[in-house]
């Protein structure tokens, strides 16, 4: 990863904790320095300086979030407004589709979910909490995608495509396809087998100002096959639900 000109000491900070947030286990000073794009020397000053504050924890040389960033992750399962709102809907429509459900919001060019209620099936699928992935493929990232703002929008293409006009072009008639539908489908596109349906939650009245957030339904393919208009109408729905009840608030 090439680090952008002109970051900041604070901005430093952030690139080394959003960098061992979303790896998914402890990292190296090499792994650190490949995701960050920080000079070896630099990347050194930040960790200390974190794990003078607690923020990071290092064991034989590869550092992991420390216990000041846990209470950070449980105070936000404590205290988001949007998990709260959501959680109740979320686990009606797990119960009655049997399928696993994720709340899932866009961040630096990520989809990374906030909460998920598993399917009680032994073979489900499920995008762990906390997991990101590329803001490129999937139900998931095509939802959020499609009902960003649109300067919000066109700014994140351009990041997330760089230069490949054919896949932009592809991104954007399918993005408009979906606004017109309300939903986003997709099968196997972030991982084999898994199909996904994913509806908009947005806080606001006015469409205008966004998409907050959309909710999930991962299932194997086999077993959406003859249920998807289904499954689909249910999400939607419950999306719509979790809507009116942020609008309310």
């Amino acid at each position: 990863m090439k680090q952008e000109p002109g970051v900041t000491g604070a901005e430093r900070l952030l690139l080394v904790l959003t960098a061992l947030a979303s790896h998914g286990k402890a990292m190296s000073v090499k792994d650190m320095v490949g995701a960050t794009g920080l000079a070896q020397s630099t990347l050194y000053r930040q960790v200390a300086l974190l794990k003078r504050w607690g923020f990071v924890t290092e064991d034989a040389g590869h550092y992991a979030p420390g216990p000041v960033s846990l209470q950070l992750a449980l105070g936000f399962d404590v205290n988001s407004l949007l998990v709260e709102a959501s959680r109740d809907g979320m686990v009606q429509l797990a119960r009655a589709s049997q399928e696993s459900v994720g709340l899932v919001v866009a961040v630096n060019d990520q989809v990374v979910c906030l909460e998920m209620i598993e399917s009680p099936h032994s073979l489900r699928c499920s995008f762990e909490k906390g997991r990101a992935v590329p803001l490129r493929a999937g139900a998931s990232a095509k939802s959020l995608l499609a009902f960003l703002p649109d300067k919000t929008r066109v700014e994140t293409l351009e990041r997330v495509f760089g230069d490949d006009a054919d896949g932009r072009a592809a991104i954007e008639a399918e993005l408009e396809r979906i606004r017109a539908r309300g939903y986003a489908v997709s099968d196997s596109e972030v991982d084999p087998g898994v199909w996904g349906v994913s509806a908009p939650v947005f806080r606001r009245v006015t469409r205008s100002a966004g998409a907050n957030a959309s909710i999930t339904l991962m299932a194997p393919s086999s077993r959406a096959t003859g249920r998807a208009a289904q499954l689909a109408d249910w999400t939607v729905r419950t999306a719509h639900a979790i809507s009116a009840r942020l609008q309310a608030d």
